[in-house]
């Protein structure tokens, strides 16, 4: 049985998280006995321990140039830290001794989602710092519907201490679905979104371009559809199998356009053809950020990317193929589809609407959403660590 089964085990089987849920939170309770406390330690983890990326790591490259931070340990867990290079700092492989050691003595948690392994703890004197890692269009936590058993250890996380957000709308539902009070927030917009605007710049761009072999006279598409956690394959793994035929469109776009297919973290398959020169699998590639500069052109279904995205004002379209059986299993908030106004429901009707697409008319939908949706944005790295140190 390999690692990730287990996880998957663990996390969607009731009982079984339940004896885990128990029998680990004693036996961290009883570790923490033994703990000395690290006023100047500070512990990051992303994506629980998949990248060093997201605001975390926004948070952590404008941390190691204060100078205020100089005295203190960083830490960075990760499931494979020999994947990762990282400036400054230590790293350590979660799920480990060593690992929840560290966690207990820090005197700063920062996270994107959350530190505890599926458990429910605090430290000794720790400012838990969550930047979340994303706005919400699907329903989340306790506003799923009962029969989704995915997430069993979410719905709780009132031990947070200070959560990030952009947004009244994210605070309403974070605050409800995480259980964590109002006065708990700060609406300082999310650290991984100033690079959105600090390297919106056309010789940067130009810059990345080259970094990712496109060719720089054509216009970047970039695919990011979310994960279906109904949809689950080898290893109890999340598949996505979209609609789409790679020489369809390499015939339709192909001379104009390069196709970026981007993978939620959650997807452990991504099924589709090989796409030659026109599509690009760029799953792995460490930066979204970089990959939303690039491109032209987002597709997108339930994603928070939309949210994001819309900072740099450019078009946005939304590809429900299976609205009816998402909703239904999933839930929303509100349908994504009239908010931007440009929904296909087959890949054919998207190739038109790309290819027909009132670039200026679809990029003042998307100003519109920002302005709805995001009310800070900006300078969020800086903002959060005045908080972290305001707190010490």
């Amino acid at each position: 049985m390999t690692k990730l089964s287990l996880i998957n085990i663990i996390k969607y089987n009731p009982l079984i998280y339940k004896i885990y849920f128990n029998v680990g939170n004693l036996a961290i309770r009883i570790l923490k006995l033994f703990i000395r406390h690290n006023d100047r330690r500070i512990f990051f983890i992303s994506f629980g321990g998949r990248k060093f990326d997201d605001s975390p790591k926004a948070i952590y490259e404008r941390l190691i140039n204060d100078s205020r931070f100089d005295s203190y340990e960083l830490i960075w867990a990760f499931q494979n830290p020999d994947k990762f290079t990282i400036p400054k700092g230590i790293k350590i492989k979660t799920d480990t001794l060593k690992y929840f050691c560290i966690l207990l003595s820090s005197r700063v948690w920062i996270t994107n989602s959350s530190v505890e392994r599926g458990l429910r703890f605090t430290g000794k004197k720790t400012l838990y710092i969550n930047t979340w890692h994303g706005s919400p269009i699907k329903k989340m936590g306790t506003d799923m519907p009962n029969d989704n058993s995915s997430f069993l250890g979410a719905g709780d996380d009132s031990n947070t201490d200070i959560m990030l957000a952009q947004s009244n709308f994210e605070v309403n539902i974070f605050s409800r679905v995480f259980k964590i009070p109002k006065e708990r927030f700060r609406l300082t917009g999310l650290p991984r979104n100033d690079s959105l605007i600090e390297d919106n710049r056309p010789e940067h761009i130009k810059i990345l371009k080259k970094r990712l072999g496109i060719d720089t006279d054509k216009k970047v598409i970039l695919y990011a559809p979310t994960f279906r956690e109904y949809q689950r394959g080898i290893n109890n793994g999340c598949m996505l199998t979209p609609p789409i035929t790679p020489k369809k469109w390499a015939k339709a776009l192909g001379n104009e356009y390069i196709f970026l297919l981007r993978a939620h973290y959650e997807v452990v398959r991504f099924l589709i053809a090989d796409g030659g020169d026109f599509m690009l699998d760029v799953s792995d590639y460490p930066s979204l950020n970089e990959l939303m500069l690039v491109s032209d052109i987002l597709i997108s279904d339930y994603s928070s990317i939309f949210f994001d995205y819309s900072i740099l004002c450019r078009p946005m379209l939304t590809f429900c193929y299976d609205y009816n059986e998402y909703a239904e299993k999933r839930g929303m908030y509100f349908d994504i589809r009239e908010e931007l106004k440009n929904d296909s429901k087959t890949e054919d009707e998207l190739i038109s609407k790309i290819k027909y697409l009132a670039y200026e008319n679809q990029s003042e939908i998307s100003r519109y959403f920002k302005h709805k949706y995001i009310s800070e944005c900006g300078c969020a790295s800086q903002k959060t660590l005045e908080i972290i140190y305001r707190n010490l």
